[in-house]
């Protein structure tokens, strides 16, 4: 049995990155940054996701278009790329956008972890509150980037894309940490309406939490997209009412459209996780006040005390 090795250690603005292979799964690499699991990557199976909250958005993008058909694809924030090498396996040659703020880590992890050749891949290199802000064309824009700004490659060599690539995105992934804490500025009412500027009509947001009950952050982090999107749900894998429960993920869905996880919600597979909506959403949120620029948390430390 090969012994576990670390193909990367980095360091960063304050923090430091690790990506470290496998003992028991020599094609499985994870990524952790300041110790916290950030991504895990099958290099022979890219779809078999390791985290369950990255199972349910992988599902909801199963379900965003038919099978194998393009679906225009941003994440905000890469990680070790585990959503978009899973894009590119289910729907090979989708056009997909990075929002990252570490040119560092990308490169570090795109030399250790290369995509698949051919895949349409793009970076922008920066942070996702300035990027989002940033003015882009609104008048005769494509459905789609018509042709990449740069091949995967170059981009990690430092040819980037630019914020005018990031229209009328089909599916958003915001998965934006500062190691442990997502930072207020990149989770406010602003911030959101920006991010649905830059979707098409009927695009979808999922927002990756980290929170426990009594989910103050989360009900106000919903309250929040409720007021951008027509439609929103919230997938738990803890019981909402559990005033022991652990700190877990959590992901908001959003869309002007209804969602198809909601219409469907077998799409979740089993065990099937707590799913918010509808009125029931709306009584969990209760009195939560919306996150503006001016008045918004950072979400919670899972290093504080009262998790323990």
């Amino acid at each position: 049995m090969p012994r576990n090795r670390r193909v990367f250690s980095l360091s960063l603005d304050n923090h430091k990155a690790k990506l470290v292979q496998s003992r028991r799964r020599p094609d499985h690499y994870e990524l952790s940054v300041d110790g916290i699991p950030q991504s895990v990557v099958s290099m022979t199976e890219p779809t078999a996701l390791e985290y369950a909250y990255i199972q349910h958005i992988a599902r909801a993008i199963d379900a965003a278009a038919d099978p194998g058909e393009p679906l225009f694809t941003v994440h905000l924030g890469a990680g070790a790329l585990t959503l978009a090498r899973y894009v590119e396996a289910t729907r090979a040659g989708s056009p997909q956008l990075v929002v990252e703020f570490e040119p560092a880590l990308y490169a570090a992890v795109i030399a250790a972890l290369p995509l698949p050749e051919g895949a349409d891949v793009r970076v922008i290199f920066g942070d996702a509150r300035a990027v989002a802000d940033a003015e882009f064309p609104v008048e005769g824009r494509s459905s789609v980037p018509s042709s990449p700004s740069a091949p995967l490659g170059a981009a990690a060599t430092g040819a980037t894309a630019v914020d005018t690539d990031w229209v009328e995105a089909r599916f958003t992934v915001v998965d934006l940490w500062d190691a442990g804490v997502i930072r207020h500025r990149v989770a406010s009412q602003e911030f959101y309406r920006r991010v649905a500027a830059r979707s098409a009509p009927d695009g979808v947001v999922a927002v990756n939490l980290l929170d426990g009950h009594p989910f103050e952050y989360s009900r106000r982090q919903a309250a929040t997209l409720s007021t951008v999107f027509e439609h929103v749900a919230v997938v738990l894998e803890a019981e909402p009412t559990d005033d022991e429960g652990p700190l877990s993920n959590v992901v908001i869905f959003a869309s002007d459209e209804p969602l198809e996880i909601v219409r469907t919600p077998d799409l979740l597979g089993t065990p099937r996780p707590h799913m918010l909506h509808g009125d029931r959403l709306r009584s969990w949120i209760a009195e939560a006040r919306i996150m503006t620029d001016a008045d918004g948390t950072d979400s919670p430390d899972p290093d504080d005390p009262i998790w323990d």
